[in-house]
């Protein structure tokens, strides 16, 4: 069946709050008070915005209207080349800690024409296109959290929620925020596929590289024997550095080459772009001086030239399955019958961002699957759990059970 706006009908499994925790009256009254129907129209609105990266303008209008709504003041961060959101709503616990809850607007392409099909309890497209829940069912999970904080008066601390843009090309929307307009000091990141219960507590480092190839050109069919021949270098350098996984901890890849300009021109200039991954600092760098010593070496070797530029696009963290906020969050899911998952992840989100910044950062699944692929799809379902895990820990919060950072 294709979905439309507002054509959403109640699935099977609505009201059955007992899955979770049928001895629980709390766990019972929260699942009813989601509104499923209105949180699967929610995300169906979403993902019918086209929002590539930097063009998440039209997506933030919606946005911003509806975070006006709910009663949150919002604040539109604009940068060189696109815009964030920051939502705020006061606690009304006195005392209770402020948490960032956070997802990204933009998505991954193609996404022109999407037709979002829903078929037993699953939500994808016609396979022509991506389905956008990373991370649009996140935003989706966050508006229908502050829909029942606001209509069950439920006691909560204050919340921050942060709408970020071009998470897709490195985090860059959630660079360009001004954190020092941040209050709080923990955050949940919806941005991680899985099953909800899922929570990433290490992220690695980041580093991306360009290299400068020069030959010299010459004409290909005349005096070939005049050139040196950039790609041929490249291709020397490229065979021989470390790539893919070097260890537990690493990765290494080269994404990109590009140079000549036509066959019978023996190619001149070549540029490689690659990147490096670790959760380990000492490997990082020694896996970089590794790469970048063997292609200076076949560059001399080669007698061509080369450039080499460097640049950090995020760093990583690590936060102990020890840790207090992290101890909070397996309290939650426990309570909820949901098994948490904690994961080492080797891709990186805004909570990269968030953690370097001071911000104590947990990504957390928002249920999708398959992201960045036509087959991506995310359980009706899951949507719904990862709003009673939102507003359980809302509850946890508010109740005073822990000793985190107070805003």
């Amino acid at each position: 069946m294709i979905l439309r706006r507002q054509s959403w009908r109640a699935p099977q499994w609505y009201g059955l709050a007992a899955r979770y925790l049928a001895a629980d009256k709390a766990v019972v009254d929260a699942w009813r008070s989601i509104n499923h129907a209105r949180l699967m129209d929610t995300f169906i609105g979403l993902v019918h915005i086209n929002s590539p990266s930097f063009f998440e303008q039209e997506i933030a209008v919606w946005l911003t209207e509806r975070l006006i709504d709910l009663g949150l003041s919002v604040e539109n961060q604009k940068y060189d080349k696109s815009i964030n959101l920051i939502g705020r709503k006061a606690g009304t616990v006195r005392g209770a800690p402020t948490i960032i809850l956070s997802s990204h607007m933009d998505t991954v392409e193609p996404t022109r024409g999407l037709i979002p099909m829903r078929e037993g309890g699953i939500i994808r497209t016609d396979g022509s296109t991506i389905l956008g829940a990373d991370d649009k069912s996140g935003i989706a999970e966050i508006l229908e959290t502050l829909h029942v904080l606001k209509e069950q008066d439920l006691p909560h601390g204050g919340i921050e929620v942060v709408f970020t843009s071009a998470e897709e090309r490195g985090l860059i929307g959630a660079g360009a925020l001004d954190f020092d307009s941040l209050q709080g000091r923990i955050a949940l990141v919806l941005d991680c596929s899985g099953s909800i219960g899922r929570v990433v507590l290490a992220a690695p480092t980041h580093d991306i590289y360009t290299m400068r190839i020069t030959g010299r050109a010459a004409h290909a069919g005349i005096e070939p024997e005049r050139g040196t021949s950039a790609i041929k270098a490249a291709a020397k350098i490229i065979a021989a550095v470390p790539d893919g996984r070097i260890d537990q901890n690493t990765t290494a890849n080269i994404g990109i080459i590009q140079g000549g300009t036509a066959t019978n021109i023996v190619p001149k200039e070549v540029t490689i772009t690659g990147e490096i991954r670790s959760h380990d600092a000492g490997a990082l760098e020694k896996t970089k001086k590794t790469i970048f010593d063997t292609a200076r070496r076949l560059s001399k070797k080669n007698q061509v030239k080369i450039e080499i530029e460097e640049n950090r696009q995020y760093n990583g963290f690590h936060i102990s399955e020890s840790d207090e906020f992290v101890g909070l969050i397996k309290t939650v899911c426990e309570d909820l019958s949901i098994t948490p998952e904690f994961i080492v992840y080797g891709g990186g989100s805004d909570a990269n961002i968030f953690n370097s910044h001071g911000i104590k950062s947990l990504v957390i699944s928002s249920g999708m699957q398959m992201p960045h692929t036509t087959e991506e799809y995310i359980k009706e379902e899951d949507l719904s759990t990862a709003v009673l895990m939102l507003l359980g820990t809302l509850k946890a919060l508010a109740a005073g059970v822990t000793s985190l950072p107070f805003a």
